[in-house]
Formats: structure tokens, C-alpha cells, sequence
């Protein structure tokens, strides 16, 4: 039996399994993810803990499974991107990686788009979540740090390069910063922005090796000494193999702590706010949110449930009676990404009446990531000129039928979830079987491993309810906005209402 080690580093957790030819996951563990600093704007996670995760999973593995562990005849991890760790000539981690939430390059940003020249593809995309504006960042604010860069990695890439001693990325996870190294007549963005354009890794195709496992690893990684590391690529290149949709005229939507939604198509295409990225051969138009089913979380936590599983919790306030007047949920708790790219978006519910309750909030959240996700399918595939067949789902949030069927009905399109409950951790696996030869390529190995388990298809009669509720989500997005950015800055100003406490009556 052909098994590989398939690992996939997430937002809030990393897993890890064992994978056999048929897709068939063996053995999984699954460790919540490092602890992260977020605040005012923060957000950084040692890579170290990545690290330390990785054998920690590896080592649940072997006890669980020793005879498979041993038989591991390739690995692929892929995980989380616009995450940029930085690395001294040894491959050291210089700081603690910025993680996608971090916006403190939102000035850096705005003043290096007015330094570049127009003309070049990439000065409109340049923004607080932009790797490259990130980088000029640190070399205002941490000067040392940014004279000691040698080199720029994604998360999973350091942990490649613990494995086998290689820096090397793939053109996907570094997209933004391939395109904005690419040379344009009177235009150099790495030159504008102060940095060498020498701190790019080699880049090898996400099913093409990086190398052995390194010997004399810490236990229980020794036992892997030798075998094939392949470069794979970030979580949502690897899910979107693992859901089957990497293939014309489909749509993805994963749903995990963030919301990602794109559609793929033959020919590149540009379209506001939509990042465009050569996924080799395809391309994809669209990309990450910044909060998905993470503002179901935020629900349950606000409502005092988060302590309850949150999937029973959610589907025990679905299943409640529904005020006839819907509420509208703005779900940029945490700014927002594709397709605004304006860290000082905030979220709100409008319409709240006194005879409102927890089931109508619930349905608030999920209709209104739902109307956001309509809003960047209509842009994606107005862009390509194509009406995507169907939209296949995964992650956490596809395990609630009501939420798929929210999204068909809402975006008109079939949604279909795919079999594998981890599609990162099956399309991590897919590279490894293709770079190991077991596929002649990654639509062979799609076609024969990645299966579907239900189909939703939109409801005409609620058609016309969800058109119009979508007007109004269209109409409170444009009005709230100044408000979002108003009170944004009253936050970046000072905290002079946050120590304001409740106080007992005056005598």
C-alpha cells in the first residue's frame, strides 16, 4: 500500500494524515493552531510553533499508526498564505510571521502606490495585505530586521525547509510577489518599495519535489529520513484540488475561519477587487475574506454558546421560528479583503426590531457572507464571461446543509459539497501521489480522487425574497462605509471610552 503524509496548516488548527492511493485518509490528527497576538491591528504567530506542531502531529501518527508512519512515501503540506515569514541566511526566522490579519502596512501601502508607477499590473493591487507592502513596512519600522533578510517564505514553506534544508516556494503561494517582481517598462515595485529582489526563493511547481527529508530529525521525523517533500502550495489551491473544482467553469467556496470564494476559468481576467492568479494551466478570479465561518463562532460566542459544539448550537437556532422582517448582517468584523480590500470596514446588523432573536441573527450571518459571496461570483464571472456550472463547497461550513442551500439560493448557482470532510488535507495528498508518478497529472489524480456527497439547488421561490435582500445588503454596505471608516479612526486615535466601566449609583 502507497500512503503519504498529507498536512494541511490552517488558520485556527493543523492537520495532519495519513492518505492512501484511494483518497482514503488512514489516520488524522489535528492540533489547534498557535497561539497568535492580535491587537491594534497585530497579527503576528511564531513560526517555531509551526514546527513544533508538525512533530507533535507526526508523532500521534506513528503511535497510532507505526507501520504506515514507516511507509510514508511522500509528503505535502499546504496552509495558509499571505502569512510572510522571514528568514536570515541560515533560514532563521528573523520576527514572528505576519499573519493575513495584520493591516499595519494600511499607510505604507497608500504611500507606495502614489511612489509606483500606474502602468504596472501589480500598483493597483498593492495594499495593508500585500506582501510587498508588508515588507516595505518593515524596513520603516524594524530597520535591522528588514538589513538581515535574506529570504521570504509562506508557512509552509518553512516548514519544507526544516524538512529538507531548501527554501523554495511555489508561483501560486507567491503570486503577488512573482507579479510584482515581474519587470514593466519604467515601473520597479521592489525598487520602490526598498526591498532586494533577491529575498525571493527559488520556485518549483507545487507537485515538483524540494528535496529528502533531511537525517537526524527530532523523533519520530527521523523515520522519515529520504523521503520526497514536495513544494505543494498554499490551503486554497490544495482544497479547491481536493473538491474537485479545478477545472473550467466551476466556482469554490471554502469555508473555513476565513471565506474564499473564486471561479476557474482558461484565460486570465481581471475584475475589481479580485485577485488573478495562474494556478498552472488554469487561472483563478476571486480569493480569501477576512472572516467566514469564524463569524459563526462570533455569533455563538455572543449569544454565550461558544463553550457548546458550535455545529449542533447553530443548527438548534436554525431550526427556531424566523421573524417575517429578515435583518441584514454586514460581516466585516475583522475588515475586509476580497473583494474591498479596506482593513477599516466594520461589521453591523441592520434592521434589529424588539421581536428579533437568536435564530434571526443566526440567519442574519449566514445570509449575509452568502450575499458577499454573490457579490464576488458576479464580478468574477462578468470578468470571464462564463456562468459557472455549479459552486463546489467545503470546509467547516459546508458540513450545514442549511448554509448550502443558503448559498444556492442566494447565488442562484448549484452548490455541491464535496465527500472529503478535509479537502486541504485530500488536494495536499493529490500532489503528492501526481509528484510521485502514481497520476501522469493533477487532472487525472482530481478526476480519480476527489468525489461529491450532496447537491443543493437553488429554490425559485425564494428567488425574489433573496434578490431584493440582496439589494438592501448592496444599499447598507455603501451608507455604513464612511460610518466604518469614521469609527475605525476614532479607534486608532485613542481609547478614552475603553476604561469606561460600570458604575454603582451615586448616593
Amino acid at each position: 500500500m502507497s500512503v503519504v503524509l498529507a498536512c494541511d496548516l490552517g488558520g485556527t488548527s493543523f492537520r495532519a494524515a495519513l492518505v492512501d492511493e484511494a483518497g482514503t485518509v488512514l489516520a488524522q490528527h489535528q492540533i489547534a493552531g498557535p497561539a497568535t497576538r492580535d491587537a491594534g491591528g497585530v497579527s503576528e504567530i511564531e513560526p517555531e510553533a509551526w514546527w513544533a506542531h508538525l512533530r507533535e502531529a507526526c508523532a500521534a501518527l506513528a503511535r497510532a499508526e507505526p507501520a504506515l508512519f514507516s511507509a510514508v512515501a511522500g509528503i505535502a503540506i499546504c496552509g495558509v498564505t499571505r502569512t510572510q515569514v522571514v528568514l536570515d541566511t541560515a533560514g532563521r526566522p528573523l520576527r514572528p510571521a505576519m499573519s493575513w490579519k495584520d493591516v499595519r502596512a494600511e499607510a505604507v501601502a497608500t504611500a507606495l502606490r502614489m511612489r509606483c508607477d500606474p502602468a504596472h499590473p501589480e500598483t493597483a493591487q498593492l495594499n495593508a495585505f500585500h506582501p510587498l507592502a508588508r515588507l516595505a513596512w518593515l524596513r520603516e519600522a524594524e530597520p535591522q530586521v528588514a538589513a538581515a533578510l535574506a529570504c521570504v517564505v509562506e508557512p509552509k514553506d518553512f516548514l519544507n525547509l526544516r524538512l529538507t534544508g531548501v527554501a523554495v516556494s511555489d508561483p501560486v503561494s507567491l503570486a503577488r510577489l512573482v507579479a510584482a517582481a515581474r519587470p514593466v517598462a519604467g515601473g520597479d515595485l521592489f525598487a520602490a518599495a526598498g526591498v532586494p529582489g533577491a529575498i525571493l526563493p527559488l520556485l518549483r511547481e507545487p507537485w515538483q519535489a524540494v528535496g529528502p527529508v533531511l537525517p537526524g530529525l527530532p523523533a519520530p521525523l527521523d523515520r522519515l529520513a529520504g523521503v520526497p517533500v514536495f513544494c505543494s502550495s498554499n490551503d486554497t489551491y490544495a482544497a479547491v484540488l481536493g473538491l474537485g473544482a479545478m477545472r473550467h467553469g466551476y466556482a469554490y467556496n471554502l469555508s473555513g475561519t476565513t471565506e474564499v470564494l473564486g471561479v476557474v476559468g482558461r484565460e486570465p481576467a481581471l475584475a475589481e477587487g479580485l485577485m488573478s492568479v495562474d494556478w498552472r494551466g488554469l487561472f483563478q478570479l476571486g480569493g480569501p475574506s477576512q472572516t467566514g465561518a469564524d463569524t459563526v463562532s462570533w455569533l455563538m460566542g455572543l449569544l454565550g454558546r461558544a463553550e457548546r459544539p458550535v455545529g449542533s448550537e447553530m443548527a438548534a437556532l436554525l431550526a427556531g421560528p424566523r421573524h417575517p422582517q429578515p435583518l441584514i448582517f454586514l460581516p466585516y468584523l475583522q475588515g475586509e479583503r476580497v473583494p474591498y480590500w479596506d482593513p477599516s470596514l466594520r461589521g453591523a446588523l441592520v434592521g434589529l426590531a424588539r421581536g428579533h432573536g437568536p435564530t434571526d441573527l443566526a440567519y442574519a450571518v449566514l445570509e449575509g457572507v452568502a450575499c458577499l459571496n454573490r457579490i464576488v461570483l458576479a464580478r468574477a464571472e462578468a470578468a470571464l464571461g462564463l456562468t459557472v456550472t455549479e459552486i463546489r463547497f467545503g470546509g467547516g461550513g459546508a458540513a450545514n446543509p442549511v448554509w448550502s442551500q443558503i448559498k444556492a439560493d442566494l447565488c442562484g448557482r448549484p452548490v455541491v459539497v464535496g465527500a472529503a470532510a478535509e479537502p486541504g488535507l485530500l488536494g495536499a495528498a493529490i500532489l503528492a501521489f501526481t509528484g510521485l508518478g502514481r497520476f501522469a497529472d493533477l487532472s487525472q489524480a482530481q478526476e480519480a480522487l476527489a468525489a461529491t456527497a450532496r447537491r443543493f439547488t437553488p429554490d425559485p421561490a425564494r428567488k425574489a425574497a433573496y434578490d431584493s435582500l440582496h439589494a438592501l445588503y448592496g444599499r447598507a454596505e455603501a451608507a455604513l462605509a464612511p460610518l466604518s471608516h469614521a469609527l475605525a479612526a476614532e479607534g486608532r486615535q485613542g481609547a478614552a471610552l475603553a476604561g469606561l466601566r460600570g458604575m454603582a449609583a451615586s448616593p
